[in-house]
């Protein structure tokens, strides 16, 4: 029975988009035994996939880790981060392995200078590739999110207006970049014209409220009602929420992966980073609301705290005015 190690340690949109990988693996090579290392505070997301038989996790020390993974006695190390950390896991390991592509010079490229060298190509097809020594195809699944049923949240928990039917808001982006600011979501919210349940961390519940606020708190046809769920619900609660949603708004994150998982229509909005870096709703129906041709677009491959440039123009200058809702 061949015992294969998946590497990736972050971020929860990265672990989702790996998951089409760990799915293969599990299911077309005979008597596979998926082990998947990652973060400690990514367990949770990992622990429900029927695909993956072990989890390890990164806490403060990688030698603690790296002698407990050599207690495994892998066959196979499929490494989806390639970062520094996972280089020193493989040679410690000292077993088969192969890493997938990061682009990293072809994104230099299209960051500093503006040319586009990027294949045309979703990361999850690049995360396959790793695997092709293993005989893995893709399947054609797409991505998958499984909630415990702990964490399924009922309808009945929402104020009365939402249980009918709303569009969930991922309002929250690890960087300040990726994330439009508060008064054009009000704006966004808006012309949804539906209630709208605003997912996101506690560091998103200040926003959350002030948006929510401008809001009518009584049902109206036609009009925008907003509830704050910010801060209120886990990562998996959240899931929960976007997939009983009717349609998804969110920034390049990880809830806008989830939503893929579930195959939802989904309104994906980029800043500074662009969907050509290949992390845009993977096999699923989605709209991109993005500012094309500024020239200083895209200014990094991941995201700043401000805006380098002062004017933000990516976030600010969006036009909602064609929204499919």
């Amino acid at each position: 029975m061949p015992k294969i190690l998946i590497l990736r340690f972050s971020s929860i949109g990265d672990i989702v988009l790996t998951t089409p990988v760990i799915r293969c693996i599990k299911q077309q090579v005979p008597g596979a035994e998926v082990h998947f290392c990652t973060k400690q505070g990514f367990k949770g997301m990992l622990e429900s996939n029927p695909y993956v038989d072990k989890v390890h996790v990164l806490q403060s020390s990688l030698k603690e880790l790296v002698q407990g993974l050599q207690a495994e006695n892998f066959d196979y190390v499929v490494d989806l981060h390639n970062n520094l950390r996972t280089r020193i896991i493989k040679f410690r390991l000292g077993k088969p392995s192969r890493s997938f592509n990061k682009l990293n010079y072809e994104k230099w490229l299209m960051v500093n200078f503006k040319r586009n060298r990027l294949p045309n190509m979703h990361i999850v097809e690049r995360y396959l590739e790793a695997a092709t020594a293993l005989g893995v195809k893709d399947d054609g699944l797409g991505l998958d999110y499984f909630i415990p049923a702990k964490d399924e949240v009922a309808l009945e928990a929402l104020p009365e207006p939402f249980r009918r039917g709303y569009v969930a808001f991922a309002i929250g982006a690890q960087h300040y970049t990726k994330r439009l600011p508060t008064e054009r979501i009000i704006e966004l919210c808006e012309h949804l014209n539906t209630p709208v349940v605003l997912l996101g961390g506690k560091e998103d519940n200040a926003a959350g409220e002030q948006i929510a606020a401008l809001f009518h708190t009584q049902e109206q046809a036609g009009s925008t009602i907003v509830y704050n769920a910010c801060g209120k619900y886990n990562l998996n609660q959240s899931a929960s929420l976007v997939r009983q949603a009717e349609q998804i708004v969110s920034h390049d994150t990880g809830l806008m992966h989830i939503a893929a998982a579930f195959s939802k229509d989904i309104i994906s909005v980029w800043g500074n980073t662009i969907p050509e870096f290949g992390m845009y709703p993977f096999r699923t129906k989605f709209q991109v609301l993005e500012v094309q041709g500024l020239s200083c677009r895209p200014c990094s491959k991941i995201g700043y705290s401000k805006c380098p440039q002062g004017h933000f123009k990516c976030m600010r200058a969006i036009s909602f005015d064609d929204l499919a809702v």
